[in-house]
C-alpha cells in the first residue's frame, strides 16, 4: 500500500504538468518501468526511437494511462508509432485496434506493411473505416485515443466527401468506450475561438470545440496537459509549413465515460 502511494506521488509530481479537471476519480497510473520497457524494447521497429523526444513518448503514454491487459481503440493510428508502443505495454492479455480511414493508407507508404509484417505485433488488429462507423462492440474498450486527429472531422477530401459526421463520430467513440473508460485526444492547437473550418484549412482545431463535442456525447473532462505545448507556434499557419512542421503547439485532453 505504501509503495503504491509512493509510485503515485512520483508520477503526480513529474514534469508532465497535468492539470486535473472536474472528475475526482483518480487517473490510471502506469509504472514508469512499464513505459520505459516499451520504449526501449529490443524488437521495436527501426527508426521509431528518433521520434521519441519530439512526440514525448513516455509523457504521452502516461497521460493515456495505458496499462497491461487493456483493450485500446486507436483512432487514426497512422503508420503505427503509438500502436507499437501501446502493444508492448498492454501485453499478451491486451489488444490494440489500429484504425485508419482507408483513403489515408496511401500517405503511409510501406510503413504499415513493415509494422505488421509476419504478425510481429500479435495483439494488434487493423481496422479501416471512417470516423462515424467504428469496428468495435458497444462498451468494449478501456481506452480510446485520437492523436492529431479530431480536426480531420472538418477536412474535406478531394472528392468533396468527409471522414464522418462530427456528432456521430463522437457518439461512436462514446458507444465503444466502457463505462469508466477513457477517451484521450491530442491535436494541433488553433487560436482560441477559431472556426471549425480551421480543421480543413490549417489542420488545427480549437480545443474548446473538442471539449464541447465530447461532453455533448456524454464524456466528462478529467484532465488536460501541456507537455506538447510550443509557445513559439502562433497557431495561425498550416501544420505542414516548414516553420512549424513537427513542432506545432499541441493540446492534450483526457475524458472519462461515467460509470
Amino acid at each position: 500500500m505504501k509503495s503504491d502511494l509512493i509510485k503515485f506521488m512520483f508520477i503526480a509530481m513529474s514534469p508532465l504538468l497535468i492539470t486535473a479537471c472536474i472528475s475526482s476519480q483518480p487517473a490510471a497510473v502506469v509504472e514508469v518501468a512499464d513505459l520505459a520497457g516499451a520504449i526501449n524494447h529490443p524488437e521495436r521497429k527501426v527508426g521509431d526511437s528518433k521520434n521519441d523526444e519530439r512526440r514525448k513518448a513516455e509523457e504521452t503514454l502516461a497521460f493515456f494511462g495505458v496499462a497491461p491487459g487493456m483493450k485500446i481503440f486507436e483512432i487514426e493510428a497512422g503508420g503505427g508509432y503509438f500502436t507499437e508502443l501501446m502493444s508492448r505495454v498492454v501485453g499478451p492479455n491486451g489488444e490494440v485496434v489500429m484504425q485508419n480511414p482507408e483513403s489515408f493508407l496511401g500517405f503511409f507508404g510501406d510503413e504499415l506493411t513493415v509494422r505488421l509484417a509476419d504478425n510481429r505485433l500479435t495483439n494488434v488488429r487493423q481496422s479501416l473505416s471512417i470516423f462515424d462507423a467504428f469496428d468495435a462492440e458497444d462498451r468494449s474498450m478501456d481506452l480510446v485515443t485520437w492523436v492529431q486527429g479530431p480536426h480531420e472531422l472538418y477536412y474535406i477530401q478531394e472528392d468533396v466527401s468527409t471522414l464522418g459526421d462530427p456528432a456521430a463520430s463522437y457518439a461512436e467513440i462514446f458507444r465503444i468506450t466502457k463505462p469508466g473508460g477513457s477517451f484521450v485526444v491530442i491535436d494541433h492547437s488553433a487560436v482560441d475561438g477559431s472556426p471549425k473550418i480551421s480543421g480543413n484549412e490549417l489542420h488545427r482545431i480549437d480545443p474548446n470545440i473538442v471539449i464541447e463535442m465530447a461532453e455533448a456525447a456524454g464524456f466528462e473532462l478529467e484532465a488536460s496537459a501541456d507537455f506538447l505545448a510550443n509557445p513559439d507556434d502562433d497557431r495561425t499557419v498550416i501544420v505542414f509549413s516548414p516553420t512549424v512542421r513537427g513542432k506545432t503547439d499541441q493540446f492534450a485532453l483526457r475524458f472519462r465515460k461515467p460509470e
